[in-house]
């Protein structure tokens, strides 16, 4: 726009990212955004009337191909108990609870002694995790995958991780994201690493910024629509064909509108060619952990059901269409949303409640100030802040539209009732739960602090630039990969 180049140190230096497409993180699946019929696609038995259906935009994102297992979450216990030794109530404050399996006429000791640690549940979900342990869990692996990434690139010394590991609870010994794009100095004492392809306008090594690309943009809990729209893995691709072309419905046209179809459940109407003909000794098979009926969990001895007692592995029985496991039965799984009883019937294209608009924290000094585990601290934005905003009017948007319109009937937890601005959304059914809550469109809720024995969650990730053809991949996707972007992603393609 000005004549002057970029990355040249003559002119400014301004470095400018060639933008390439990234692998998905580790253990995520590439899920291509649409439109689909969000809310509930049963009767409404229970007569909740909190989920009225409404048809909805997401984006394309990543998600975990299973559950957080037990052995995932027992990584994060382990580097806690190595980088904050001195510090008990750091690993207090992750630590699962394992008395959720506790219940007054029944004996479930095993599981209470067993399950999260012993090597037979290794691959089984962790259950036990509050809202607010699993948030943090999101953020702990966001740290640990930069941190590696950075080390690899030769932005942190080489024996960083090792150091991390013996600091005795320093606040400067551990790796966070935000405290590295913001205030590098304050992660090894030193922003500019000794050699980097990135330099400053003098022409020296200097830290990456988020604008070079590097930086992962961070794992998170989904937001209630995205899990929806994920577990019903409606895909104009048919799973069993080789190739990627659409499929064509009898009439000839391209089924392009499958969110019409409203499934119920998260299998689709072929899931994995199980209504194929050569298959059909497979007719009546199970396709998720749940409990039949009263007192049933698993069948009669010699032709189990579902082959679970409780929870099974994280990858037990077929995954839907997008390659995701369990997202019926299994466990429950955290969403990010604050609950609210009845949603609106105008909602934006991609909704989510709880939104809460925080700002770095700055000292007297102008100094950024870090919290006990390294992570720079965040302030509220003050309503004086964004008076003269069109978007927003207040730091914390819990409470907007949260009522009933017709009735006027508000929430207030402890007063009219017990939901809440701490009550989260949980979904898809678990292995003691009936088939009416296997379905992704049900909803119930929690509150953030609280934690059950079947309840677990995953994680996602956005998937960053164009939504049309993604990542820079092809056109359409691979069924249950995990996504690569192809080598041929630069050639022009018609317009």
């Amino acid at each position: 726009m000005t004549g002057w180049g970029y990355d040249n140190k003559n002119q400014g230096n301004m470095h400018v990212g060639k933008y390439k497409a990234p692998k998905a993180g580790p253990g995520l699946v590439y899920i291509p955004g649409g439109t689909f019929i969000m809310g509930s696609k049963q009767e409404d038995v229970m007569g909740n009337n909190n989920n009225a259906p409404k048809r909805i935009t997401i984006p394309s994102f990543f998600m975990d191909q299973t559950e957080v297992a037990n052995v995932h979450y027992r990584e994060y216990l382990n580097w806690l108990n190595n980088t904050f030794p001195a510090d008990t109530a750091i690993m207090n404050k992750a630590l699962p609870d394992t008395l959720c399996w506790r219940e007054e006429l029944a004996y479930n000791e095993p599981y209470v002694e067993y399950y999260f640690r012993h090597p037979a549940y290794n691959f089984y979900p962790v259950v036990g995790v509050t809202w607010l342990q699993a948030r943090d869990f999101c953020v702990w692996r966001t740290d640990r995958v930069n941190e590696l990434k950075l080390k690899n690139k030769g932005f942190l010394k080489k024996d960083f991780t090792s150091k991390e590991m013996k600091g005795g609870g320093d606040k400067g010994a551990s790796f966070a994201t935000d405290t590295y794009l913001h205030d590098p100095n304050a992660i090894q004492n030193k922003a500019n690493p000794k050699s980097s392809k990135f330099q400053d306008v003098s022409g020296k090594p200097r830290a990456a910024k988020m604008e070079d690309g590097l930086i992962n943009p961070g794992y998170r809990l989904p937001t209630e629509a995205e899990w929806e729209y994920a577990a019903y893995g409606q895909t104009t691709q048919n799973p069993d064909a080789k190739s990627t072309k659409k499929k064509k419905e009898p009439n000839g046209n391209l089924d392009d509108e499958m969110d019409a179809d409203r499934q119920v459940y998260s299998w689709s109407k072929n899931p994995m060619g199980m209504r194929d003909t050569k298959v059909e000794h497979m007719q009546g098979a199970f396709l998720a952990n749940f409990k039949q009926r009263s007192g049933d969990n698993m069948g009669v001895a010699g032709g189990l059901n579902d082959r679970a007692a409780t929870t099974s592995t994280v990858k037990s029985f077929f995954p839907n269409d997008f390659g995701l496991y369990n997202m019926c039965g299994n466990v429950n799984e955290w969403c990010a949303d604050i609950y609210r009883p009845l949603t609106p019937a105008d909602v934006p294209d991609n909704p989510y409640r709880g939104n809460k608009n925080q700002k770095l924290f700055k000292n007297a000094s102008g100094q950024f100030e870090k919290d006990s585990t390294g992570h720079l601290k965040k302030v509220n934005v003050s309503d004086a802040e964004t008076k003269d905003r069109r978007n927003y009017r207040h730091n914390n948007d819990a409470d907007v539209q949260d009522g009933d319109s017709a009735s006027h009937s508000f929430y207030e937890t402890g007063v009219t009732t017990l939901i809440g601005d701490k009550s989260r959304v949980y979904k898809g059914g678990g292995w003691n739960d009936r088939p009416f809550w296997l379905s992704p469109g049900e909803r119930r809720f929690l509150d953030e602090d609280q934690s059950s024995s079947s309840i677990g969650f995953r994680c996602v990730q956005s998937a960053l630039g164009d939504q049309a053809n993604p990542q820079g991949g092809p056109q359409g996707f691979k069924q249950g990969s995990l996504y690569n972007a192809p080598k041929n992603r630069n050639k022009k393609r018609k317009m």
